[in-house]
C-alpha cells in the first residue's frame, strides 16, 4: 500500500508540473492595477500595482481575491516550462497599515526550504537592504484549489504609502551585477584569471563567457 501511495503521488506531481493552461503566462505584469472586480473608477490608494517588467523580475499573472488577498502566477523557466520556482516583483500605491496574503500558487516543487524556516525577502524605497520575512507569516503547503500545486502564502503589512515594496523568492543576483564584477576583477589583472568569450545570443546579444581560474603558485 505504502508503495501504490507513493506511485500516486508521484503521478499526480507529474501531471501538476507538465499541465499548462493557467501556467502559460506569456510576459511579466506591467504596471498592473488590481482593483476589486467591476470596478472602474479612478486608481485609490489600496488598490495594488503590480511589476515585474526588470531584470530577473518573475510574475505573469495576479487575481484579486479579496480586499487582503491575491493570487500571484509565476512564469516558467525559460528552458523547461515545468520549473516554475523564481519570483520578484514590486507593489506600490500602497495604504499604510494595509494587510495582504500573497499566495503564489503555482509552485513545481514538491520540496522546499519554504517547508524548513526559509522565507520571501523584501526590500522597499526607503529601506533598500534585503530583509526576510518572518517565517512565521509564510506558509508552503499543497491545495486542492489550483490543481494540486504546491503554493507559498506569506501575510505582510504595508507601513509607508510612498514606498514601493519589492519582493523575491531569495536575494537576486542579476547578469548585470555578475557582469560588473567580472569587469571588476579583470581590471585588477591577476595573474591567475582568464575570461573568454564563449558564444552571443543572435536575439538579445548577450554574451556567454567562461571564467578560467588557475592555481597560483607562489
Amino acid at each position: 500500500l505504502e508503495e501504490k501511495r507513493k506511485e500516486k503521488d508521484l503521478s499526480e506531481d507529474n501531471r501538476c508540473s507538465e499541465t499548462g493552461g493557467e501556467d502559460a503566462l506569456v510576459g511579466n505584469v506591467n504596471k498592473l492595477m488590481v482593483s476589486p472586480p467591476g470596478y472602474s473608477g479612478a486608481l485609490r490608494k489600496g488598490h495594488l500595482v503590480f511589476d515585474a517588467c526588470f531584470e530577473s523580475g518573475n510574475l505573469g499573472r495576479v487575481d484579486y481575491i479579496s480586499e487582503f488577498e491575491f493570487d500571484l502566477f509565476i512564469r516558467p523557466d525559460t528552458c523547461n516550462p515545468r520549473f516554475r520556482v523564481w519570483f520578484n516583483f514590486t507593489v506600490e500605491n500602497v495604504r499604510e497599515t494595509q494587510r495582504v496574503i500573497f499566495n503564489v500558487v503555482n509552485f513545481s516543487k514538491t520540496k522546499s526550504l519554504y517547508r524548513d524556516g526559509m522565507s520571501p525577502v523584501v526590500k522597499s524605497t526607503s529601506r533598500p537592504k534585503w530583509q526576510r520575512l518572518p517565517a512565521k507569516n509564510v506558509y508552503y503547503y499543497r491545495c486542492p484549489d489550483h490543481r494540486r500545486n504546491y503554493v507559498m502564502s506569506f501575510a505582510f503589512c504595508f507601513d509607508r504609502e510612498d514606498d514601493i515594496y519589492q519582493f523575491a523568492y531569495c536575494y537576486p543576483y542579476t547578469y548585470s551585477r555578475l557582469q560588473h564584477y567580472l569587469a571588476s576583477l579583470e581590471r585588477r589583472n591577476l595573474p591567475y584569471l582568464q575570461r573568454e568569450q564563449l558564444g552571443l545570443r543572435v536575439v538579445s546579444c548577450d554574451v556567454c563567457v567562461c571564467v578560467c581560474v588557475c592555481a597560483c603558485v607562489c
